[in-house]
């Protein structure tokens, strides 16, 4: 069968249970549609996973990074460090809270936030840090909350990519300061859209609960459905940023098969390092020397640009000739327009980020995949590369 006949593969596709779909259907029969019980239930087994005690269910990781900065007090003239390699949504939070973001470079083999580069950054500004656990590897954390606490910053955890990773022996959202995953329908895990935070302090905790529902001081919706309190008070001009029951109704069972879905992204993963190992046209992920277990939310090689005439954006179509999806992860964000025009930031500020930008991409990756998917995808590689 020839590309052309071939469906298209996308490059990510949750998989949705009967238990799932029979979840979302009790739930839609319940009449209760907005926060309710499956949210609180869906906290609950969260924050047993991670062995946490607040996790605050939101409508989008967005949410969180927003809520995570305002509920520490970050604002005008503020600043806080973030990679350039990420998805704009921690960049857009900076600036809706009136702060400055400054990027700094990143580590050429791993991808994550180079660490001499973000001390080097730090000033009396600096109010937070926003690492990012590219494609689901856990960055050095022992060293980045060691700067944390010596410069007294906040850590706000970019964790989208990496819901199940594991560093040294601790799960991501397990420990630290603030952590903020996501369920959008191309992670590890979906709840449709929506994410949450995760964190041990309480008075943020306390501050974000109010904040993702209107500045109310306290839970309004009665879970045993006997309707609203009046016995509210609007401590301030809060968001609507609350979960639905229906995205809590998709979670509760994808948690339930988290592990299952993070084994079968290993040993796809393993199976295209063997495929694609000692192939110049390709620079296979790097995994740090420390002890991890990555989630492999994306997997993103890089052209080795050196070894081909083809730009990146020549390499996605082709491949798209070939019916196989393939994702940007990332275009450097100092790159983009608005950042450049309001922040001065400009191409060449931030080599290994550009490097990266012009390269990187991801290939087909999700817990339904098939061998026969993968070879396709090794077969549209070497046509379309050689």
């Amino acid at each position: 069968m020839s590309s052309s006949e071939q469906t298209f593969l996308q490059f990510a596709k949750p998989e949705l249970d009967q238990a799932t779909i029979d979840e979302v259907v009790d739930c839609l029969r319940s009449g209760w549609l907005s926060s309710g019980p499956r949210v609180a239930e869906f906290e609950k087994l969260l924050a047993n996973y991670w062995h946490a005690p607040n996790v605050i269910a939101l409508n989008s990781a967005s949410a969180g990074f927003h809520l995570a900065l305002k509920c520490c007090g970050v604002g005008q003239n503020d600043e806080v460090i973030t990679s350039p390699i990420t998805f704009v949504a921690a960049l857009n939070s900076i600036v809706h809270v009136g702060a400055t973001p400054v990027l700094v470079d990143i580590d050429p083999l791993t991808l994550s936030l180079n660490l001499d580069a973000v001390e080097a950054a730090i000033t009396p500004r600096t109010k937070a840090i926003i690492p990012v656990h590219f494609a689901g590897v856990p960055m050095d954390l022992d060293r980045l909350n060691e700067l944390a606490q010596r410069y007294d910053l906040r850590v706000i955890e970019d964790c989208t990519h990496a819901t199940g990773s594991i560093y040294k022996d601790r799960i991501l959202g397990s420990f630290g300061d603030i952590q903020v995953f996501s369920f959008h329908p191309d992670k590890v895990i979906t709840a449709g859209e929506g994410g949450c935070l995760v964190t041990r302090d309480e008075q943020l905790a306390y501050e974000v609960r109010a904040q993702r529902f209107h500045g109310i001081d306290r839970e309004v919706l009665s879970y045993g459905g006997l309707g609203v309190s009046a016995a509210y008070d609007v401590i301030s001009p809060g968001y609507k940023y609350s979960m639905t029951d229906i995205q809590a109704a998709i979670g509760i069972h994808q948690l339930q098969r988290l592990e299952e879905f993070i084994t079968k992204r290993e040993a796809l993963v393993v199976r295209y390092n063997q495929l694609l190992s000692g192939w110049d046209k390709l620079i296979l992920p790097v995994l740090p020397s420390y002890d991890c277990r990555v989630s492999w939310y994306i997997y993103a090689p890089r052209l080795n640009l050196a070894s081909t005439d083809l730009t990146r954006e020549a390499f996605v179509n082709k491949m798209k000739e070939q019916n196989i999806g393939t994702g940007y992860h990332f275009r450097a964000a100092h790159l983009y327009s608005f950042y450049q025009q309001r922040f001065n930031f400009k191409a060449g500020q931030f080599p290994e980020a550009e490097k990266a930008s012009s390269s990187v991409f991801s290939l087909p990756l999700f817990s339904q995949m098939s061998r026969v998917d993968q070879d396709r995808v090794v077969e549209a590689l070497h046509k379309v590369l050689d």
